[in-house]
């Protein structure tokens, strides 16, 4: 396994979910943490805990990767010792609504296509650069199953997340000159606030969503992601595809 030792890791949308259990992970392996997003108070506890925990050094921003300019002066305006970053996490994510496009609200895709792909283009496109500088580093990419087939009521969630995985497929293509890495991890059902806040709140659909299936967790992506960023130096792993034992795939599920 390739040592993480005061290697840089950045990683948007780290107050919860996938990227708080990213920041823990990856921490305990020795990197240092930049962690990002909107709400900086929780940003600022699991910073303080990972440092008191692991002994590592944690950065913490808040940023809206929804705002390019915001996006561009924050990373431009990093600290020198900061400034080159080893591995990039882009996490930041979301659906919103769960409707047939033809009837669903335009401020839903506004909020999906700004943070899954914009967001992710902004943040990739401020950071990249140093890496082809150096020769050095690795781009990894939350996509989703609904990348690989798309459902009724999702066309735009899962059209953003088909678009991560164009952009990762043309970035490596674009880097091949490079040593740079691009991977994309896919999940199927992960038990985080994903539900809920596609559901605006509505708790009690959102825990059907996992009824009857023991579904991923965070933990169990952060792990992968991990392990995509820990192969020796000429070993790429491009896309991994990961669901719970009870699900096949976005269709197909076997409920208790």
């Amino acid at each position: 396994m390739a040592k993480l030792e005061n290697k840089i890791v950045f990683i948007t949308g780290a107050s919860e979910g996938i990227g708080k259990a990213c920041a823990y992970a990856f921490a305990a392996e020795g990197a240092n943490l930049i962690l990002s997003a909107r709400r900086k108070n929780l940003l600022d506890d699991i910073g303080e805990n990972i440092e008191e925990k692991f002994g590592v050094k944690v950065l913490t921003l808040k940023l809206d990767v929804r705002n390019g300019d915001e996006v561009k002066a924050s990373i431009s305006n990093l600290p020198e010792q900061w400034a080159a970053v080893d591995i990039l996490i882009n996490n930041a994510g979301l659906a919103k609504g769960f409707e047939k496009m033809f009837k669903d609200d335009p401020e839903n895709w506004d909020a999906m296509i700004d943070t899954n792909l914009k967001g992710l283009l902004y943040v990739t496109r401020q950071i990249v650069p140093g890496m082809v500088k150096r020769n050095s580093g690795h781009v990894i990419s939350l996509g989703s199953t609904a990348g690989h087939m798309a459902y009724g009521n999702g066309s735009v969630y899962c059209a953003t997340k088909f678009g991560v995985r164009a952009i990762s497929d043309s970035l490596r293509i674009d880097l091949i000159d490079t040593d740079i890495r691009v991977s994309t991890v896919d999940p199927g059902m992960v038990e985080t606030d994903f539900s809920n806040i596609r559901f605006f709140g509505d708790k009690e659909r959102a825990s059907k969503v996992y009824e009857g299936i023991t579904p991923l967790s965070a933990e169990d992506i952060a792990d992968t992601i991990l392990y995509c960023a820990t192969r020796p130096p000429h070993v790429s792993i491009n896309e991994v595809i990961m669901t719970p034992v009870a699900q096949a795939n976005s269709f197909v599920a076997f409920r208790k």
